[in-house]
């Protein structure tokens, strides 16, 4: 018996159970959207990234609007997963919803069971340990490295922040700050070799300075600095600078291409003091 055509009185009213009818019915393959029918896991993983990153900048720009409605983007893409595996009969959303529900239970001990525990540095440390004791059991039959299990579709500084992580967790790590910074300039030493060098070989230039950054992405971990967070205000501030050089210049019947490198240097520094 072929069903109704689903209408918004006929949808649960109930908001979580009306959203996994509506992702149910957009898959549907009589009566759903061509677009979501033909998706993938693979073709729809880079909204779910994009939509996390959505989420963050509602977070970062303190909008409430915002947030409501990015979590609620962000939501859809873990019910749109879910609703592809149902229908490859591997798991569905209670399953999703059950699976991190008990993570969270034996991950939290001292929420829900009698351990004590007083901080939250106490905690990661706690919570670190059990995601290693975790990792152990999945590999007890098939041993793998140290950093296995680091996605690799992870945006670059976050996962060089999660594979330090990991490396100093077996003691692979200076203990103080300072080795930190003299490896940074070790690094760019050797870039600014590579640039003089003459002759500029692209790969060997790219390969010097991955290691810069993968110094400086060291470096905010020691400091327990985001380092995600800290570039991403970085470019607002350099947005807003460079927003004032054009506004400056627009009072002067003028544009960026029009003015001097010097020009735009004074008014750097201006808007250093103003934005």
């Amino acid at each position: 018996m072929t069903p109704a055509r689903p209408t918004a009185e006929t949808l649960p009213r109930e908001p979580m159970a009306r959203l996994l009818a509506v992702m149910a019915w957009l898959r549907h393959r009589q009566y759903g959207c061509p677009w979501d029918i033909d998706q993938t896991f693979r073709t729809i993983a880079p909204y779910t990234i994009e939509e996390a990153y959505e989420v963050a900048d509602a977070i970062e720009r303190d909008d409430m609007l915002a947030l409501k409605e990015e979590l609620g983007d962000l939501l859809l893409q873990v019910v749109y997963h879910a609703q592809i595996a149902q229908e490859a009969e591997a798991f569905g959303f209670a399953d999703v919803a059950a699976a991190i529900a008990d993570k969270m239970v034996d991950r939290h001990p001292h929420v829900f069971a009698d351990a004590r525990i007083d901080t939250a540095e106490a905690q990661t440390v706690s919570w670190e340990a059990r995601k290693a004791a975790e990792r152990a059991a999945k590999q007890a039959a098939e041993p793998a490295g140290t950093l296995d299990g680091v996605a690799r579709a992870l945006p670059a500084l976050l996962r060089a922040e999660k594979i330090q992580k990991r490396a100093a967790r077996v003691g692979f790590d200076w203990k103080e700050t300072a080795p930190v910074i003299d490896k940074i300039e070790e690094e760019l030493a050797e870039l600014r070799a590579e640039i003089t060098a003459g002759t500029v070989d692209q790969a060997r230039l790219s390969d010097e300075l991955g290691d810069v950054l993968f110094a400086v992405a060291n470096l905010a971990r020691h400091c327990k600095v985001d380092p995600e967070a800290a570039l991403r205000a970085t470019n607002d501030k350099f947005e807003r600078r460079f927003g004032y050089i054009e506004r400056q210049l627009a009072l002067q019947g003028r544009n960026p291409v029009d003015a001097t490198l010097g020009e735009m240097e004074a008014l750097w520094q201006e808007a250093k003091t103003r934005v």
